[in-house]
């Protein structure tokens, strides 16, 4: 006999809602199963239509319905992510919370004993010469080690860091995109660049401005600068200390360290014309985003290039200027192997060839400057590109830094059709090698691989294996059959996501991902893009990126900040391309969220994070971690998530819940010789400090907005005290993943005065 009770607003209330809940879980379940995906959204939805009607007509069955529905859920839950905290909250969270709306006893008894057994699995997981007193390169050192020798600050006292002093850019007049400054410091003044190339001195105990270069732009963009190069050149007729950099408006710039004058005698009054030889350069389609790199008393500096605009882009040339005078030393076009000259009268470096605008290292023992390579533009189809690009794009090379002349390459994607433009700097390190100390380079990549590589021929020290990756590629192009996985390295995630890794906040937005990901064509790492819509995994935003990683030297460690969330990418063939008004962009960057052109190829790209409908990441977290590795036994120390979600949520609201759930991050770490780990780099407004040893968090800091750069460390001249330097200013590009606040400050902490 069918029992029924009087029924009040509330059951029937519950009842509309999870009515609603199934009707959306049963259609969109229906779709998932004749995708081939899994049958338990269509069957949940239709138990909770069922208990919906029941208790809308007052029948406890739909209560006893909705109890067997959870009990269900769980076991479900538990066979599909086991007792993965954030894998079992968008399957079990809402449901619950549902159900304990429910003022009926028995029902509350029921869940009780649900939530209990839950709450066992919603537990949170636990997760070369160095820079001293000063910090004169862009990495710390020209290894680009991002490691000081400084022991001021130790994981005793360090939670006793304060803001020192803190420097406004007073750009608000201007957008602020781009500010991911390492700043310098030298003779006792720190120095750093704007988006608008400006060059600013700072004094380090107090951050008051000594002087201010402006370059007075002709072409007013905002875009990155991460740093700028000191230099001292005792024998010149001027200026015998010196920053440079270069602009948007393609000029490299020397101004006098001390005063902040152009050095009049370096090029032409100060500065040297870098649209000489590159043709058509329209307004931000070439800039140097990356502080030139210093060997042999020659500055190197490759170029950012604008992805996915049309073919022939300008020239990806590697050039090399004296630093003293200004004058060319020698340029390495990949199109004209063998000369190093500038291009011969009324010709142009060569188009299109790939570029390299991550920051670079150097050896100056051995005379070589090491360059991660970008890619022949546009990306995402390639059948145009020529032998020289396809033989250096998306690789390290070597290059000889008094000639230009290449020494070795070591590619790590071959025929790149995924954006994964190597964008670390190399970071040279000794390592042992069957008893013997080899100099070595290490180089991450956005695919989550890192290489190890003898830095004197290139030769993979760590075991690299070519591997059968998937195949079938876009009409009228080709694909390499196999890539090389760096197998003798920690894994970073070349893993094959499933269906079950897909994830939301509630199980709506996780049916939706778990739909996407059946419609995509995805094969595990390596997925070519295609006219299907495709997933990329790690996504062109990394693995690691430009911040790189840190190493302590001595004790063979290296710190890793990485990231992992996917891409969802289509090639729109060219007719639906023009028929939708995609076109190369005015200035260079395509509209976060809109189809880049790739004129010149047969398709246009449209490419963005795996996001649901609310824009979160549709796998489960983290989507962002630091990790400690053992260079001598190449295996992981520790590893555990990267940033809470405090300023992040569902349309780029900031969620205000300060949970470690691991956030994307872009930007990189220092290693104190003390035991310090200090990063910001996280989508949440933070600054940290972690023990080298086990990753525990000692010291964290808010600031006005994420902080997307490298941090530096020094000792102020004045007072003898250790400051520890970041930026605060957002990123634009994170689209809905981060909320919309931006800044522009550089801020400094140091111990308070009299302390030990």
């Amino acid at each position: 006999m069918t029992s029924t009770t009087s029924v009040g607003w509330l059951p029937r209330v519950l009842a509309v809602l999870i009515g609603l809940s199934g009707m959306v879980l049963g259609g969109g379940g229906a779709w998932l199963a004749v995708l081939g995906g899994s049958l338990y959204y269509m069957l949940g939805g239709f138990i909770l239509f069922s208990s919906a009607v029941m208790l809308w007509f007052g029948m406890r069955q739909g209560l006893h319905l909705y109890l067997l529905f959870l009990a269900a859920t769980l076991v479900w839950a538990l066979w599909e992510v086991g007792f993965s905290f954030w894998g079992l909250m968008p399957r079990l969270a809402l449901f619950i919370g549902i159900g304990a709306l429910f003022l009926i006893p028995a029902a509350r008894r029921g869940l009780a004993a649900i939530a209990l057994i839950v709450a066992g699995g919603l537990m949170m997981p636990t997760s070369v010469q160095a820079a001293g007193e000063e910090w004169p390169v862009y990495g710390g050192d020209q290894a680009s080690t991002r490691y000081s020798t400084l022991e001021q600050l130790t994981p005793d006292n360090v939670g006793g860091l304060q803001e020192a002093w803190r420097y406004q850019l007073s750009t608000e007049d201007k957008p602020t995109m781009g500010l991911q400054v390492t700043p310098l410091m030298v003779n006792g003044t720190l120095y750093l660049c704007t988006p608008y190339n400006e060059i600013i001195a700072l004094d380090p105990e107090t951050g008051a401005e000594k002087w201010r270069f402006d370059p007075e732009n002709a072409r007013f963009l905002p875009r990155s600068c991460r740093g700028v190069t000191y230099v001292e050149t005792p024998d010149a007729t001027d200026c015998p200390t010196r920053i440079l950099t270069a602009t948007t408006d393609a000029r490299l710039i020397a101004v006098h360290a001390e005063t902040g004058e152009p050095c009049i005698a370096f090029g032409d009054g100060g500065a040297t014309d870098l649209s000489f030889g590159m043709g058509q350069l329209k307004a931000g389609y070439y800039y140097v985003s990356s502080p030139p790199t210093l060997i042999r008393g020659n500055v190197v500096l490759g170029g950012w290039v604008s992805d996915n605009q049309h073919i022939g882009e300008p020239s990806g040339v590697i050039r090399a200027y004296n630093a003293t005078t200004g004058a060319f030393a020698w340029a390495w076009d990949l199109g004209r192997p063998g000369h190093y000259g500038l291009p011969p009268e009324g010709e142009t470096y060569t188009r299109g060839t790939p570029n390299s605008w991550a920051p670079a290292s150097t050896d100056e023992e051995l005379g070589l400057v090491y360059l991660p390579m970008g890619n022949a533009t546009p990306d995402h189809w390639g059948a145009h590109r020529s032998e020289e690009s396809e033989k250096f794009a998306s690789s390290v090379v070597a290059l000889n830094g008094e000639t230009g002349e290449p020494v070795w390459v070591f590619q790590t994607v071959h025929h790149d059709v995924w954006d994964y433009d190597v964008g670390s700097p190399p970071t040279l390190v000794d390592v042992e090698v069957d008893g013997e100390m080899v100099p070595a380079l290490l180089q991450p990549t956005k695919q989550g691989q890192i290489y190890l590589l003898d830095r004197r021929t290139g030769e993979p020290l760590a075991d690299v294996e070519e591997r059968p990756v998937p195949q079938g590629a876009a009409p009228g192009d080709y694909l390499s059959p196999t890539q090389p996985f760096s197998v003798g390295m920690p894994n970073f995630e070349d893993r094959a996501l499933t269906e079950q890794d897909m994830w939301g906040l509630t199980p709506f937005d996780q049916l939706y991902c778990r739909i996407k990901f059946r419609q995509a064509r995805y094969e595990g790492p390596m997925t070519p893009p295609g006219l299907k819509p495709t997933i990329t995994y790690p996504g062109y935003m990394g693995g690691m990126e430009w911040g790189g990683v840190a190493i302590d030297p001595n004790q063979q460690l290296m710190v890793v900040n990485w990231s992992r969330v996917p891409n969802y990418s289509r090639l729109v063939p060219r007719k639906e391309a023009e028929a939708m008004g995609v076109k190369a962009a005015a200035e260079g960057i395509s509209p976060v969220g809109k189809p880049a052109a790739q004129e010149g190829t047969p398709f246009a790209i449209d490419t963005n994070g795996f996001l649901s409908l609310i824009d979160v990441p549709c796998i489960s977290p983290p989507w962002g971690l630091i990790t400690l590795v053992d260079l001598k036994a190449r295996q992981k120390v520790w590893e555990r998530p990267l940033g809470t979600g405090e300023d992040s949520g569902p349309w780029g609201i900031s969620s205000g819940i300060p949970i470690e759930m691991g956030v994307p991050n872009l930007g990189g770490s220092v290693v104190t010789k003390s035991g310090l780990i200090f990063i910001a780099a996280t989508m949440e407004h933070a600054f940290r400090a972690l023990e080298l040893k086990t990753g525990e968090e000692l010291w964290k800091v808010r600031l006005p907005a994420a902080g997307h750069a490298t941090p530096m460390t020094y000792v102020s001249p004045e007072s003898g005290r250790q400051f520890v330097v970041t930026v605060a200013a957002g990123h634009f590009a994170l689209g809905g993943l981060v909320g919309d606040a931006m800044s522009d400050h550089i801020i400094a902490y140091a111990l308070p005065d009299g302390t030990d």
